[in-house]
Formats: structure tokens, C-alpha cells, sequence
């Protein structure tokens, strides 16, 4: 009888690699990046415990991740500005693809499939002026840039696909930055927003905060099955405010914007790294690596508790509740208050923990 492994190794003696599922990975729950104790950089495939299935070196620091909704194969980002996205074949390790922004271009550390897997979206922006771009890519023919369109704004970072399979959201964060050392530039005037776009790459809808919340930029996205949105902030305005950093948003409605009790909220240091739904869609939290907090809510945004925890950041959904990584090597499940330790690794875990 033939073995699975047997019948894997007879397709790379020959040469013949096909685009397998992702059972032949190992069935991967998430996808994670991290640096190790030498200072190299490393995308993990992570079984639904935070253990690492795969390691696949990144030649520099990377940001986040994202699955074929298919093939066992990934696209690692660089963190922002960037100037490379490996596509990885999971399976074997082996960089199929190295993808290279356009000259005047850089990537911005996220970017998202289209359902069937044909098409690759990725945030990115001007060098010089830091207009918002989304990159398209086509799969079939080896990740081919066949165009790019407007993101919507200034500065985009996250992108995802809503569940209708046809629209695209873009967290627009706003800030125009120099494009050499990241230095922001128009932090007065900045003006963030989340923009929903077709694959034509026309303006659907723009959800803009209050004036007096300007100084907020949207960052991160996470997607609930029926199409509720969720988005993380970062706040760039004065020292000691305390805004919220959260909002949840359904199309053609207003944004409702989640507030902590005033001192949690001044605790999260204005600034919320990554975003979830839990497992079962009934809460959303945000976690922050510079106050060493997670903060739940309720979807209806009523705040349901908070959990300390050094360096916290990774946050992806798990069961009932949420896979957690911080910047010590940590992995732990959250289910309601209840925190579990999984798995500690001599790595640092960078900012995000992406489901598959």
C-alpha cells in the first residue's frame, strides 16, 4: 500500500508538484510569524494548539499571512513599508514565488484571496505620496500582477474579503509616512477610513470616523460570517487620551465605536495591535502589545472583561473563544475569562495570528 508520505516523496523525486490541500501540510489550524532567539525571521504553520506543524525561513521580519483557501500554500508579507511576499508551498517548504511591489510601490503587510483562490489582493501604497493601491495578482499564472486600483484612502494596512465573495474591505489607517523610515508626515491632517471596493475597484461605500476621532487610524479588520466587521485603532492624537479602539460596522449602516471603563481603556496606551471575532461569533476582542491587554466585547459592543498579559498582540478565534501569541513565546486559549497556557516556544511571535 502507498503511503500518503511514500506518495508525496514520489511527486518530488519526479518533479512533479502539484497544488496539494492543505490535509498534505498537515492540516495547519493557523499561520504565524515570528523571530527566534538568532534574530531570523520564520513564518510557523500552527495546529489548532499553537504548536508549530512547519517553520519556513523569511528573509526578513514578517507581518501577516495569508492561506489559499485551497492549495496548501501561503503568502507571507513583509512588515510595512515592504519590499517582498514569498508564496510558500506548505507542503515542501519551497518558495514557489518571490513577489515584488511595483517600482513606486511597497506592500503593507497584509492581503487577501478571492474565494475560488484565483485572484490575490494586496494593500499597498505610494512610495511618494502614500496613496492607498490594491495590487491584483493572478494565481493561476504564477501570481502575475494583472492591475491594481485605488485602496480608498491613505496608508491602507489590512485588507479582507466580506463573505459575499465580491467585496473587498480596506482598513485606510490614513497616515502618510516616509517611505525610507517610516516617519509620519501629516498626522494633523490625517483622515482615516474603511472603504468597501468591488473587484473593478469602485468605491462601494466609505465609513469615515467622527472629526474629534481623526487622529484614529484604522488598522486591522476581522470578519464574522455573516458580514458584521469589526476594526482596531491606533491612536495618533495627544498623550493620555483615551478613544476607543474598537468598532464594529454592517454595511449601510453607521459604525458603532466600543468603549472599555475609562481606566482599561487608558491602560490599552491608545493602541490595539490585532483584532477577532471568538470561535462561535458571540464576543470580539482587541489586544494590546504596549499595555499588556486583551479587552472583550460583547458584538453589540458592551465591554465583557479584560486580561493581562505581557506582550500581547497574536489574536486569532478558537473553538468558543480565541487563540492568544505574545512577544515571549506564548500561546494561550481564551474562553470567556478563562485563560489556558498551550504551548511556550523560544520565539517571539510577531503581531498576528492568521486563521485558515
Amino acid at each position: 500500500m502507498t503511503t500518503r508520505r511514500a506518495f508525496i516523496a514520489s511527486l518530488l523525486a519526479t518533479g512533479a508538484t502539484p497544488h496539494l490541500g492543505w490535509a498534505a501540510a498537515g492540516n495547519p489550524a493557523y499561520l504565524a510569524a515570528a523571530r527566534d532567539a538568532s534574530g531570523s525571521f520564520a513564518l510557523h504553520g500552527l495546529d489548532g494548539n499553537g504548536l508549530s506543524l512547519f517553520i519556513i525561513a523569511l528573509p526578513a521580519r514578517g507581518h501577516a499571512g495569508a492561506g489559499h483557501p485551497i492549495h496548501a500554500e501561503a503568502v507571507a508579507f513583509a512588515r510595512r513599508p515592504g519590499t517582498y511576499a514569498l508564496v510558500i508551498d506548505c507542503v515542501t517548504g519551497r518558495v514557489r514565488q518571490y513577489l515584488r511591489p511595483p517600482e513606486g510601490r511597497q506592500f503593507n503587510g497584509h492581503g487577501c484571496y478571492d474565494r475560488d483562490g484565483t485572484r490575490l489582493f494586496t494593500a499597498e501604497q505610494e512610495s511618494a505620496t502614500s496613496a492607498g493601491r490594491v495590487g491584483v495578482w493572478d494565481v493561476a499564472v504564477g501570481y502575475r500582477r494583472i492591475g491594481e486600483f485605488s485602496s480608498g484612502g491613505i496608508g491602507p494596512h489590512e485588507i479582507c474579503l466580506l463573505p459575499d465573495g465580491a467585496t473587498l474591505a480596506v482598513a485606510n489607517g490614513g497616515i502618510a509616512t516616509d517611505s525610507t523610515d517610516r516617519t509620519k508626515l501629516n498626522i494633523d491632517t490625517m483622515r482615516p477610513n474603511l472603504s468597501y471596493l468591488d473587484f473593478a475597484g469602485d468605491l462601494l461605500e466609505r465609513v469615515e470616523l467622527p472629526n474629534n476621532l481623526h487622529h484614529n487610524s484604522i488598522r486591522h479588520l476581522a470578519l464574522r460570517d455573516d458580514g458584521l466587521l469589526a476594526f482596531a485603532m491606533q491612536w495618533e492624537g495627544a498623550d493620555g487620551a483615551a478613544p476607543p479602539l474598537l468598532g464594529l460596522h454592517r454595511r449601510g449602516g453607521e459604525p458603532l465605536l466600543a468603549e472599555a471603563p475609562l481606566g482599561a481603556e487608558i491602560a490599552m496606551q491608545g493602541y490595539a495591535g490585532s483584532v477577532a471575532f471568538s470561535g462561535d461569533g458571540a464576543q470580539v476582542a482587541i489586544t494590546s502589545p504596549r499595555g499588556g491587554r486583551l479587552h472583550r466585547f460583547s458584538p453589540e459592543g458592551r465591554f465583557l472583561g479584560a486580561l493581562a498579559r505581557a506582550d500581547v498582540c497574536g489574536l486569532a478565534p478558537r473553538a468558543n473563544g480565541f487563540l492568544l501569541g505574545d512577544g515571549l513565546g506564548g500561546m494561550l486559549a481564551l474562553d470567556g475569562s478563562h485563560s489556558e497556557p498551550l504551548a511556550q516556544s523560544s520565539v517571539a511571535w510577531d503581531n498576528h495570528i492568521v486563521a485558515l
